[in-house]
């Protein structure tokens, strides 16, 4: 299992919005993450907007893959762009670059 954290940039005027709209995940976004192979996936935001996602998954880019081939994460990953600083106009997934692991406990 793969323990993969990633950060990306919420716009300081989005970061209420944001929250709101992770309070009612669609369910079938929630059903493609599950069937994708996202597992404990979480997301930490601090008070500037830096975002910190952490996902455990068999594989990490084949789950990107998965769930980018998935009409649910289009619609999402749209709906969504707006609010992230520095994508590049790309989609905030396409911007999940894990970062090193540099100590975990077992």
């Amino acid at each position: 299992m793969q323990r993969v954290g990633f950060m990306l940039k919420v716009k300081q005027e989005k970061m209420e919005e944001y929250k709101k709209h992770h309070e009612n995940i669609w369910p079938e976004m929630l059903e493609a993450l599950s069937e994708a192979g996202w597992h404990n996936y979480s997301l930490f935001m601090t008070e500037e907007g830096v975002l910190f996602g952490y996902v455990e998954t068999p594989d990490f880019d084949q789950a990107l893959a998965k769930m980018a081939e998935t009409d649910v994460n289009t619609r999402w990953q749209d709906f969504m762009a707006p609010y992230f600083e520095n994508i590049g106009g790309k989609h905030a997934d396409d911007n999940m670059v894990p970062l090193e692991r540099v100590f975990y406990l077992e």
